[in-house]
């Protein structure tokens, strides 16, 4: 998609503060250059890091940051601010105002401005990654995202603390891209979409079970992105810790048997299915009722194979557009195109699991597979990949399944 779609679109961009606000001037040129006129909105913490006179000069409009400037306010110009704006957009977004947001609180002109418009709002984080990761942040970015605020990133990376992991802001493409995807015709519209997400734990006895590695970040990145799409999304999910995604339907399964049921109920009425989970091959042939003490000498568990779950909904009478993964440690491309042919998919998305992407890492790479084409999706966080594979996915179905238009 072109980002002429932000021709004329009026972007109110908030500024917080943090060392990352430097970045924020690279945004407010690249905004302009894809046609939108921009308003900047500076916190006081932002104004210690980058100078007004900056974004003003970057976006040719007065740079506001306080309630009190009696010349501006005479005429209730916050209000005529916030319904000027077509879009709002804090880049970047500390935690301190992520919470003030979160808790509708209105004691500077950002957030009063965020309470006043009617316009989407996005915010997009950058903290340190203890910050990021902390229960009281993660539940603030949950509250804004049920409120139907987008929450574009943080991404994954090295970080001016010296530190490393979440936290960083998206790099300016990224945040330009999430608006002209927002404001552009959907590409999910209409459809119904079933994702299948996380790990699958199948219980040994009381307190052991067999399990792997996913940390379900990948399926419910791709869930998230499909409901941006529009999509009616349905989120089948494993035993996680992640919370569920604006506008998704959750739910919760623990054992391959326990998901095989709820996706099978749910694929009936998908048009997409994307099966990201991870589920177990195998579950032991029995589960012991009582925690098994040592004896001394070796344990034999008899294990006998899972439902092959995609390859059921392959087989059905009609099946909706089939997406499948591949997490392969060698021979990628050899494993995902058998994958492909056995199990009767339309594409395959394979991962290379292992040198610090895949399982347990906040980034990934893909490369998808269909009948009679490729493609690379190079090494990136989990939530751009994700939103990248949507599109390909909806490119697809739309290359190949019928449109069926009402009399």
């Amino acid at each position: 998609m072109s980002n002429a779609s932000l021709d004329r679109v009026h972007v109110l961009l908030g500024v917080g503060g943090g060392i990352a606000a430097y970045k924020a001037a690279e945004l407010v040129r690249r905004l302009r250059d894809a046609g939108a006129e921009v308003r900047v909105v500076m916190t006081e913490n932002a104004t210690r890091f980058v100078g007004a006179v900056t974004f003003q000069a970057l976006s040719g409009n007065p740079v506001r940051s306080s309630l009190w400037d009696e010349s501006a306010e005479a005429a209730m110009s916050h209000i005529e601010l916030a319904r000027w704006a077509d879009e709002v957009i804090i880049a970047p977004a500390s935690a301190d105002l992520i919470a003030r947001l979160a808790h509708g609180f209105a004691g500077d002109l950002l957030s009063t401005l965020v309470l006043t418009t009617a316009a989407p709002v996005s915010v997009a984080p950058a903290m340190n990654q203890q910050m990021w990761a902390h229960p009281a942040t993660q539940a603030n970015v949950e509250r804004l995202r049920q409120r139907k605020v987008r929450v574009l990133g943080p991404a994954a990376g090295s970080q001016a603390c010296g530190e490393t992991g979440e936290g960083r802001l998206l790099e300016v493409d990224e945040l330009i891209a999430a608006l002209v995807a927002a404001r552009g015709p959907r590409s999910l519209d209409g459809l119904r979409v079933l994702v299948s997400a996380g790990p699958t734990y199948e219980d040994i006895d009381p307190v052991r079970f067999i399990g792997n590695r996913s940390s379900g970040k990948m399926g419910f990145a791709v869930a998230a992105a499909a409901a941006q799409a529009g999509a009616e999304v349905r989120l089948i999910a494993g035993p996680v810790s992640l919370s569920t995604p604006a506008g998704v339907e959750r739910i919760d399964v623990r054992s391959a048997r326990q998901m095989r049921d709820a996706v099978i109920a749910a694929a009936a009425d998908a048009d997409i299915f994307i099966s990201a989970a991870a589920v177990g091959d195998y579950r032991p042939e029995t589960t012991a009722p009582t925690k098994l003490k040592k004896s001394g000498k070796a344990l034999a568990l008899e294990l006998i194979q899972n439902p092959d779950i995609l390859a059921e909904v392959g087989q059905s009478a009609q099946p909706p557009f089939l997406v499948g993964f591949a997490a392969e440690t060698n021979d990628l491309e050899h494993y995902a195109r058998g994958k492909l042919e056995r199990k009767r998919l339309d594409m395959i998305a394979a991962n290379q699991v292992g040198e610090a992407q895949g399982f347990e890492c906040g980034e990934n790479a893909l490369l998808l597979i269909w009948s009679g084409g490729s493609e690379q999706l190079a090494l990136a966080d989990k939530r751009v990949l994700a939103q990248s594979l949507v599109e390909r996915i909806a490119e697809r179905y739309r290359a190949t399944r019928p449109v069926v238009v009402s009399a």
